[in-house]
Order: C-alpha cells, then structure tokens, then sequence
C-alpha cells in the first residue's frame, strides 16, 4: 500500500467526468450514496491510511475494531479510487435495478463488513497454515473487495453467458476467479486475499446462507415485506420489482444496455480518458491532445484498480 500522492488528483477529475456523462439523474440512488461517501473519504478521510488499513494485528490484537469499516471506505490515491468507484458506478446501474434500492443498500452495508471479517479469518489461517506470522501484519484499504463481492452476485443468474479477462472468453459465473488469479499475477502486489475474501461473501450470498439471514434480520426489525417484496435469487434468475422511476429506469437501461459489465467499464473508462485527452504516447504530457484509447491500454490501465484492496 503506497501512501497517498499529493498534487493534481488526476483520477478525481476522470471520475467527476464520468458521473457528470452518465448524468446524476441516471444513477440510483444507493449507488450515488455510496460513490459521495468515498468521495467525501478520500477528500476527508477519517483518519491516515496507516490508521484505517485493516490487518489482523490492527484489530485482533490492537482492538481497532473500526478498521473494519474504515479500511474499506479509504483509498491509497486518486488512481484507486477512480477505478474502484468506476467499477461500483456499474454494478450499481445493474444490480440497484434489479434488486431495489433499499435492498442494494443493505447489501452494500452487509458486504462493507463481512469483507474484512473475512479477509481476518483468511489471513489468521494463512499465518497458521504456513507458520509465517507476517500474514498478520498485511495492511490492505480499499472497496474492491466488495466489487468482487457484487461481481459473482451480478454473474449468478447468467451462468451459461461469456465474458471476457484480458481478451480470454470466460464462463461468467468464473469471471471472478479468472479476475482473481490474473490480477495476482500482472500486479503481485494486489491483495490477493482482499479480493478473495469479496469473492467468498459473495458466494456466502448467492449459494450460502447469508442472504437467508439478512431477509430474517430484516424482518426482525419489523421491516415487513423488505425482504420479501425485493428480487429473489433462484436458478431462473431476477424476477419481482425494482423502487426506481420508469424513466429513470429506461435511461439506465439504454446507457448500459447491450454490453457486458467489462465492455461497460471498459467503455466508461476509455470516454473518461479520452474526454481529458489522456493517453499512452511516449514523452506526452497528461494533459494534451484527444486521442483514442486502444483495448489494451484500456485493460492496461484497468489492472491499477486492483493494486490495492
């Protein structure tokens, strides 16, 4: 984990750019929340990095049990966040559709949190398993592990479709996996475990008992028809109702509509860049003249998202 870089923040002026070209009004409101509140954390942020960065001696041994929250609401620089918050801009637009509003919230809130209960676990065992006690003194900030979480549970209902990892055509339903393994070994210093632990809820989600307890809780809390009334999960797919307006809906769906979530954020990326005249010519300025992004500056430039957790 870099500390943060001070001057010109860059990846804050692509990421504005890009909200402004989907429009505010397009994006659900959830996901909006979401996106200002690590915005407002970046540009405010609750406390240094090395305060907010979640590792098993931080908080199991420190009892800095904030760190859980903290961590995932931080970014190392503007570059981290940019792409991270890029990434939930779209599986926002799709799975706030889906799911409602109120429903999405939840998740994010759950999935906040059971990211770094997780990682904890994984890397408490990894410092067991290979008696190697640096395990937990890694530091990781940062939302990817809950990208990776709303990943597999954007991809559950279309298990037969293919998508595409670095050009590879993958099953989506092991998109995550294919992610997980070859962003270990283009940045080696991604958290590898970070990633797989939004993996792991996730699948907690969507083929596990997580989602079974959240409905309970919800209706513990005397919420009433909550959880019934939002989309169910089944192996048919979505089905139920959405708490969005209609127009608001069919302006979504017409932005996103016939791409897949990585031409998406391929898309959404490559507009940003170009609109600010970025690119990857040798000896060129960061700011000069428009010019055309290739795929694979695109996905090169993709991968830095996932340098930190």
């Amino acid at each position: 984990m870099r500390p943060r870089q001070r001057g010109v923040n860059l990846g804050l002026f692509l990421l504005l750019s890009q909200l402004f070209q989907v429009g505010f009004d397009n994006i659900p409101p959830a996901t909006l929340i979401a996106m200002g509140l690590n915005i407002y954390l970046f540009l405010s942020p609750i406390k240094p990095l090395m305060d907010a960065c979640i590792s098993v001696d931080k908080i199991w041994n420190g009892q800095d049990w904030g760190r859980l929250l903290y961590s995932v609401f931080h970014h190392a620089d503007d570059w981290h966040l940019y792409f991270n918050m890029v990434s939930l801009l779209y599986k926002g637009i799709n799975l706030e559709e889906r799911l409602g509003t109120r429903w999405f919230a939840y998740i994010l809130s759950v999935f906040s949190a059971m990211t770094g209960v997780v990682y904890l676990v994984l890397e408490m065992l990894l410092a067991e398993v290979m008696k190697d006690n640096s395990y937990k003194f890694q530091c990781a900030v940062g939302f990817s592990g809950v990208l990776f979480a709303l990943k597999v549970v954007n991809n559950y209902d279309s298990p037969g479709t293919t998508t595409y990892v670095m050009g590879f055509p993958v099953q989506k339903q092991y998109a995550c996996w294919a992610e997980l393994v070859v962003i270990h070994l283009i940045a080696p210093g991604s958290s590898f475990v970070g990633h797989l632990s939004g993996i792991l809820v996730g699948l907690l989600y969507t083929k596990g008992p997580l989602k079974n307890l959240m409905e309970a809780c919800a209706d513990g809390f005397s919420l009433g028809s909550f959880s019934r009334r939002q989309t169910r999960f089944d192996g048919q797919g979505y089905s139920g109702y959405h708490d969005v307006g209609d127009d608001a809906s069919n302006h979504r769906t017409s932005y996103t509509g016939g791409m897949t979530e990585e031409q998406q954020l391929e898309e959404a990326i490559r507009a940003s860049l170009n609109n600010y005249g970025v690119h990857n010519n040798r000896g060129s300025d960061t700011f000069g003249r428009p010019g055309r992004l290739s795929d694979d500056e695109i996905r090169q430039r993709r991968i830095y998202r996932f340098a930190k957790r």
